[in-house]
This record gives C-alpha cells, sequence and structure tokens, in this order.
C-alpha cells in the first residue's frame, strides 16, 4: 500500500529524497508532481529547491540532531573519568571492587549531585572512551622490584646453568579436584537444560603438577596436603621420569 502524500520521511533516508526530489525538478518535473511521486509535501518540495538554489548542495545535507544538554560539565566529566581509572569503588565505602553502572552512579550523585539512569551511565561511560572488560588480578604483595630482579637477573642465570647441565626447568604448584566441581558450557535445545549424570558424593583429592616453558608436564596425586616429604617424593617420581623419557 502506498504510504500518503506528505507522510514524514524516515531520516536515514531523508537526505537521499531531498537530493532525488530536486534533481527531478530541476531536469523539468513539476513540483506538484515531485510532491506526489516521492510522497512528501508540496511546501516542503519548494523549500527544497530553494534552499538548493540559494546555498548549494550542502543545503540538502542532514543535520545530525543535537541531542539533550550534557548534565556534567567537562571538568566534571575528567573528574569522573580520573576517579573510575585510578581508584577503587572501596576507596568510597562501596561493597564491591569492580566499577559498575549502579556504583558509578552513585558517585555521580555523591560527588555532583546529578541523577542518571543505568542507560544514561552506560551511554556516558562510552563518550569517555571506557568499555566494560574482565580486570586481570595482580596480588597487591607483589614487589615490582623483585618481579623486575628474578625475570632480567635470577631466571636468566638458572636458564644458563640448565643448558649447561643438559637440565630442564619445570613450574609446580599444588592443585585439588573435586567431584562435584562442574564447570564448561555445552550446546542444547532452547528451553530445555541439559542433563550430566555425576555423583552427589564430595570426593576431593591434590596434586602436585609441573609444566616446562616447552609446554612438558608432570603430575603426582597425593594424599592430604603438600608437605615436604611428598614434595620430595614427587621430585623423585618426575627425575624418574625424565631420565626415562631420555634414555628411550
Amino acid at each position: 500500500m502506498a504510504k500518503e502524500p506528505g507522510k514524514r520521511i524516515p531520516r536515514r533516508s531523508l537526505e537521499d529524497t531531498r537530493r532525488l526530489v530536486v534533481h527531478a525538478v530541476e531536469n523539468g518535473m513539476h513540483i506538484d508532481d515531485a510532491a506526489r511521486v516521492f510522497e512528501c509535501g508540496r511546501s516542503t518540495v519548494f523549500g527544497w529547491v530553494k534552499a538548493h538554489r540559494e546555498q548549494g548542495p550542502e543545503a540538502l545535507t542532514v543535520k545530525q540532531a543535537p541531542g539533550p544538554e550534557p548534565k556534567l560539565t567537562k571538568r566534571q566529566m575528567a573528574q569522573l573519568r580520573g576517579t573510575i581509572r585510578g581508584k577503587d569503588p572501596r576507596q568510597f565505602e562501596l561493597d564491591f571492587a569492580l566499577w559498575t553502572r549502579d556504583l558509578v552512579r552513585e558517585v555521580i550523585q555523591r560527588k555532583f549531585g546529578v541523577s542518571y539512569t543505568r542507560q544514561g551511565v552506560g551511554k556516558l561511560l562510552c563518550r569517555l572512551g571506557l568499555s566494560p572488560q574482565r580486570p586481570l588480578v595482580h596480588a597487591y604483595e607483589q614487589d615490582p622490584e623483585r618481579v623486575r630482579r628474578w625475570k632480567e637477573e635470577k631466571y636468566p642465570a638458572i636458564h644458563a646453568e640448565a643448558i649447561a647441565a643438559g637440565a630442564s626447568i619445570f613450574f609446580a604448584d599444588e592443585a585439588g579436584v573435586r567431584t562435584d566441581h562442574h564447570s564448561g558450557t555445552t550446546w542444547a535445545p532452547v528451553g530445555r537444560t541439559p542433563v550430566v549424570a555425576g555423583t552427589g558424593k564430595r570426593l576431593s583429592v591434590n596434586m602436585i603438577s609441573a609444566v616446562s616453558a616447552q609446554g612438558k608436564t608432570h603430575f603426582s596425586f597425593i594424599e592430604g596436603n603438600t608437605n615436604a616429604a611428598t614434595f620430595i617424593d614427587y621430585l623423585k617420581k618426575s627425575c624418574s621420569t625424565t631420565s626415562q623419557g631420555r634414555s628411550s
């Protein structure tokens, strides 16, 4: 069904319509006919043609809507960005360590006395060049200087010694595995949650594992927690396994 003449033209196609109408009129089409063919008002067509003749093609460009006035000044927005980048929400006596839209909204209300909706906060954060990201976790006890010395001095010396001795370097850690732990996702029909058969018993086992820079791994299950005796026994097993691998 054809649209009624003079019906509002969608903004996304308005500029193209203006140019088509003006081109048609300049090539001999009567203004009344152009209004009927392109389904817009006669006075609208006349205004477009007049503006094009007086101001040129730029007069047909659709200007971007200005939008509402920002609630925060530029200085306040800069302060907010610095707060989010440089501070922890807990420094404002908030209960969470990561910035959420609700927490940012609360800080804006406290600092500037301005109210925002959650959606408005999201748009504001985007304008500030911020986006939601999964943070990397760094231990606050970590000493940057000791880390530097390990990377630049201690580990290169250990690596050189290992090469001279024909040895391999492994990084070891202790881990625990539980029978009632479930992780990962799977594909299934919408609305029908898949069921995986498992045990209701809460059993656990600990293990020591080690991995080399080349991807070689060793692991061993242990009873209880790791102590000096279990760790020494693990080292003996690992050395034995490595020796067998070289002899073969």
